[in-house]
């Protein structure tokens, strides 16, 4: 049984730990606010950017001299892997969770006969896959130092994607993130970037819409596809980034609770163990009296 000593100084630990946990939740919950507001308010730009898309590839649907951004390389022989992750822990299955729904998706592609190569943004993700894919992975991309993510960190990142693809590096380019839906539900995602990834019902929307392009299709493409790309990957980080702060503030929550939990019940056994304790120097100093 432990002393005395040790159950005080064990309830002191757990209890500092607890202040750690509530500070951060708190500090969680005040990030997510503005987190939250930017998700949201790109959803409808990459939404649109996603139907003006729709509309501009049913005119170009088909054609050999379609742009390779929106028809690919006519192969799915190499897949490229952007997994998305945070750079610290401390908030639950988070980084784990779409780690994992890339790794099966690689594993996938691999036993189908593909070559996968894996570009990761976040080190917790490259943590996790480099354990199983370290000679796949072909660069990490930290964003360790920037305290909110704006356009241009994404568009580095499609720059990189752009590049890689002009060189022929790879055939299809895959983004894994995870939506926000609320504090307690982060949904991991995967989103097809090349060849731009053109929902049935946005293409429908799309192509019954008459519009008339100026100047034409072609080179609407030419400046549109790249700018999309930065823009469906920046909407994928700032997803992230709400997602991030929601599970580490559910995260903080539940290790906050169990700290208290745990001191509850350190409390009760110090308690008993120092009534113990008592109540034997009580019969000890009862039998010395009646033994004189």
């Amino acid at each position: 049984m432990a002393s005395l000593k040790e159950l005080r100084n064990r309830i002191a630990s757990v209890k500092a730990t607890q202040k750690i946990t509530r500070a951060m939740q708190m500090v969680a919950a005040s990030k997510l606010r503005r987190a939250q507001a930017a998700a949201e308010a790109a959803r409808p730009y990459a939404a649109r950017m996603n139907t003006v898309l729709a509309n501009l590839a049913a005119t170009t649907k088909g054609r050999d001299d379609a742009p390779a951004l929106l028809a690919g390389t006519g192969g799915d022989d190499v897949h490229l892997l952007v997994v998305a992750t945070a750079e610290r822990g401390l908030c639950g299955a988070f980084n784990s969770s779409i780690a994992r729904l890339a790794r099966d998706h690689a594993v996938e592609l691999t036993g189908a006969g593909k070559t996968v190569k894996i570009l990761c943004v976040g080190k917790k993700g490259y943590d996790v896959l480099r354990r199983q894919f370290q000679p796949q992975i072909i660069d990490l991309i930290e964003l360790r130092g920037i305290k909110q993510v704006a356009f241009s960190n994404a568009d580095d990142i499609g720059q990189r994607v752009r590049d890689l693809f002009a060189e022929g590096e790879f055939d299809v380019c895959t983004v894994f993130y995870a939506e926000f839906k609320s504090v307690i539900s982060q949904v991991p995602t995967a989103h097809q970037l090349i060849p731009a990834e053109i929902s049935e019902s946005a293409e429908a929307n799309g192509g019954t819409s008459a519009y008339e392009h100026e100047p034409d299709e072609e080179s609407i493409l030419t400046d549109l596809l790249p700018r999309n790309l930065s823009v469906q990957i920046f909407h994928a980080l700032l997803e992230n980034a709400a997602s991030e702060m929601g599970a580490k503030m559910s995260a903080m929550d539940n290790a906050t609770r169990n700290a208290g939990d745990m001191i509850d019940r350190l409390t009760l056994t110090y308690n008993r163990t120092r009534q113990a304790q008592i109540t034997k120097e009580l019969i000890e100093i009862i039998s010395g009296a009646e033994a004189l």
